[in-house]
């Protein structure tokens, strides 16, 4: 997949999510189905918060000089719901209440960072021949590291969805 389509498919992505937060009331972002789960306004911080992070670590991959031999990673399990997984803590949201422009502001934020980097790699090729550690699914090419942004947010989407209903 191409970095063109990667970013689209980013793009998208968040369009979506924004279009399903942007009329939610302070009530509806910070309420928790219960006292273990992650309130929407939680969820949104955390997508920002994990691509805040993706952006150091694709940044840390870029400055290698050696090309990768780690095989590409199918990355469709991301949106397999059965599969739980405990988000680092570095990751991990905090209790703080959120508005929904702040949640978006933050959102933006952290995609322009993103974005920024991606539009300063000279060569796109460099995203399929570096390599960086991921500290769950361990060795993924940097191009794996973006895709896998958006399938994490449409993971997360259906998580908002579930407490939409």
């Amino acid at each position: 997949m191409e970095l063109q389509e990667i970013k689209q498919n980013l793009k998208e992505t968040r369009d979506d999510l924004l279009e399903m937060i942007k009329d939610l009331s302070e009530e509806q972002l910070n309420k928790r189905k219960d006292p273990g789960s992650w309130s929407i306004g939680q969820v949104c911080q955390h997508l920002s918060k994990t691509e805040e992070l993706y952006v150091i670590a694709i940044r840390k991959g870029l400055k290698s000089n050696e090309d990768s031999t780690v095989e590409h990673k199918p990355l469709e399990f991301l949106l397999d719901r059965s599969n739980k997984w405990e988000a680092p803590d570095i990751a991990r949201p905090t209790d703080e209440i959120w508005r929904a422009e702040e949640i978006i502001e933050k959102l933006n934020q952290s995609r322009e960072r993103l974005l920024e980097l991606l539009d300063t790699v000279e060569d796109p090729s460099l995203l399929s021949r570096r390599h960086f550690t991921h500290p769950v699914f361990k060795e993924m090419l940097l191009l794996e590291w973006v895709r896998s942004l958006y399938l994490h947010e449409q993971r997360h989407m259906e998580q908002i969805k579930e407490g939409l209903i």
